[in-house]
């Protein structure tokens, strides 16, 4: 393979999180202590340029055009560090970005899920994310862990940002997402009963950790390791399940 352009120090002492090509232009989410968003010309590939940047807390490990001017980022919070040079990873991020004026990139919805310990399959496989724009659909399965609420203390308190939550829930996030509302949570999806989720810890139950979400025609069907699960799309109501004993 042969180098015929690069950009160099573009963001020193930090990580590509992740990257996505649209078109002639490519945009990259690097991350220290915040995310620098980077809107990159590549309609000369002998010599791209940045075009513009965002600095926001948190970071994007996976992006997701809706459109030619919106980008889904889906990732994780983060609070800086006051005595050192690095930051807390928080809960999980989803934001829109609109980068309709190149130069000047916008975080126009973002929503934190959870609190530290928060995960998905989402932020290390693609396939873990289903997005639909005609059906305004966005389902994600999240392993959510929250702080007990006596236990948490302010954002600004940085002693509280290594703190992780305790699982609570795992299964599919189902939004409506719309470029003017943003993210609307239309309910959630398990395969774990109550009494299951009631001793589940990080590792427990692993066989029916929702991993995939797919739809055809109206009916929503997530999968686990022992289990395949039909929603109807319209108001999640349960429709059938199927075990894999």
């Amino acid at each position: 393979m042969q180098t015929i352009g690069k950009l160099e120090a573009l963001a020193p002492g930090e990580k590509i999180y992740s990257a996505r090509f649209m078109g002639k232009k490519a945009y990259l989410v690097t991350f220290k202590k915040v995310d620098p968003l980077f809107v990159i010309d590549l309609s000369t590939p002998t010599e791209p340029k940045v075009l513009g940047k965002l600095k926001i807390p948190g970071y994007s490990d996976y992006l997701h055009p809706i459109d030619e001017t919106h980008i889904i980022g889906v990732g994780k919070e983060a609070t800086a560090s006051t005595y050192g040079d690095f930051a807390w990873y928080q809960g999980m991020k989803l934001a829109v970005f609109d980068v309709s004026d190149v130069s000047n990139p916008v975080e126009m919805h973002k929503i934190t899920i959870g609190d530290r310990g928060t995960d998905s399959f989402a932020l290390q496989n693609h396939k873990a994310f289903l997005y639909d724009k005609e059906k305004e659909l966005l389902v994600l399965p999240i392993q959510l862990a929250e702080i007990p609420a006596d236990q948490k203390k302010p954002t600004g308190d940085t002693m509280a940002s290594p703190v992780y939550g305790e699982p609570v829930f795992q299964g599919a996030f189902v939004y409506k997402l719309t470029l003017e509302n943003g993210f609307e949570e239309k309910g959630r999806i398990t395969h774990i009963t109550p009494e299951e989720e009631l001793k589940r810890g990080y590792y427990y139950g692993n066989e029916y950790v929702v991993q995939r979400a797919l739809f055809i025609d109206n009916i929503l069907y997530t999968l686990s390791d022992k289990m395949l699960k039909a929603n109807s799309l319209d108001d999640l109501q349960e429709l059938k399940e199927f075990s894999f004993d």
